[in-house]
């Protein structure tokens, strides 16, 4: 079960945010016990990207095995 605060996976592009699938964002609120997840992804310097609302079957939660990758943000 996903919990507020949690880190989370991005399954899809959200070309419209500057998102990729893989993309690491973490859980700041909940819809609806779990219908939806408002979701904050920021850049490793602390700097907000984008703050998006996630359907469950566009995230999952991060795996024990599952390890971090570092891309350049695209500026649109």
């Amino acid at each position: 079960m996903i919990k507020e605060h949690d880190c989370i996976v991005l399954l899809q592009d959200l070309p419209e945010d500057g998102l990729k699938a893989g993309d690491i964002g973490t859980v700041v609120h909940i819809h609806k016990g779990g219908a939806g997840y408002e979701v904050e992804f920021m850049t490793l310097a602390g700097e907000t990207v984008a703050v998006v609302t996630l359907l469950p079957s566009q995230l999952r939660p991060i795996a024990r095995r599952d390890l971090a990758h570092v891309r350049e943000l695209s500026v649109a």
